[in-house]
């Protein structure tokens, strides 16, 4: 797939663009040669994730995409990964949670019916709840509390699937989904909450690695540029998903800490805290599909990708001295 090649020229909106991974994803689809509109109310995102990007080809409106998507001109491509994605942010807004996954996804839908364009979904693995199936394919269903504390993501993706299928079959929209698992990577908040950015944090200053249980929970990270590669394959194809998007090497939370406080030379102990209500004890994706449809799949080693993210946040440490950033 000569991805460089059947961006050039493309007229692109991505929704929640300034966003952690959405800012990664304008960096890339801007160096491959589309032009961008980059769509978010700036909730959860920050302008200085795409301050650097700003050009005749790049621009940022701030909207909330529940009242419209104001966007001039034609549309080749939309990308929709506006959302709040961390359980910080979705359990502070879940009634926002809840209407950009619902109304959000329908005017995003809406834009692409209009123009003709490609549709992709950015969902999560969450729809996967605390799988029963492992590793996860896309053909497993899920084990979702449809009431729980993380209920108002979960079921704020699976609606969104939903309707962009619906819309696939009754309004001939072309569409894709894509379920994406554990992404990090520079540009994720210090504060984020997600277990990456806090370990490193915690490592850094000193702080005791909080660890959730006794640490046998799986998780399987992927780093932010391969997550993205793999939107941008699964959005120039034909294939209308759902796709997992991730990296099927698994590794305990334990596991995680250790190699953390290994990378920092960190004498941080660990405290093991309650694990929260719902938390998936096994977490990895199946990638059968992505390697036979895209040719994809992920590249950067675990200890490569938290060497980066070491340094990022060790970076936003050092600028703000005392509280760390949000």
């Amino acid at each position: 797939m000569d991805v460089q090649q059947s961006l050039a020229c493309m007229r692109v909106v991505v929704t929640g663009g300034a966003g952690f991974v959405g800012s990664w994803l304008c960096e890339r689809l801007l160096r491959d040669g589309a032009t961008v509109w980059c769509v978010d109310s700036l909730v959860t995102g920050s302008a200085t994730n795409v301050a650097h990007l700003v050009s005749e080809r790049f621009a940022l409106v701030e909207t909330d995409i529940c009242e419209g998507i104001p966007v001039p001109g034609r549309v080749d491509l939309v990308l929709h990964l506006a959302s709040p994605a961390s359980p910080l942010h979705y359990h502070r807004l879940p009634l926002e949670t809840l209407r950009v996954g619902s109304v959000g996804t329908t005017n995003a839908l809406e834009l692409a019916a209009e123009h003709g364009a490609r549709f992709l979904l950015a969902s999560t693995s969450e729809v996967y709840g605390d799988p029963l199936q492992h590793p996860q394919r896309e053909t497993y269903w899920g084990h979702v509390n449809p009431i729980g504390p993380r209920s108002v993501y979960d079921e704020a993706k699976r609606y969104a699937e939903a309707v962009t299928a619906a819309y696939r079959r009754t309004r001939g929209v072309d569409t894709a989904i894509a379920r994406i698992f554990n992404t990090y990577g520079p540009r994720m908040s210090v504060a984020d909450g997600r277990v990456v950015p806090t370990f490193v944090q915690q490592a850094l200053d000193g702080e005791p690695l909080t660890v959730a249980g006794d640490g046998s929970q799986s998780r399987s990270l992927c780093y932010v540029e391969d997550t993205v590669d793999g939107l941008v394959r699964l959005a120039l194809s034909t294939h209308s998903g759902p796709v997992n998007i991730g990296n099927d090497e698994e590794t305990t939370v334990l596991e995680l800490a250790n190699t953390v406080r290994e990378l920092t030379g960190s004498s941080s102990p660990l405290r093991h805290v309650d694990l929260p209500e719902d938390d998936p004890r096994v977490r990895r994706p199946d990638l059968t599909l992505a390697r036979m449809e895209l040719g994809w799949a992920p590249t950067t080693p675990l200890d490569q990708g938290l060497k980066r993210m070491v340094q990022w946040i060790g970076e936003q440490l050092d600028a703000w001295p005392g509280d760390a950033p949000a």
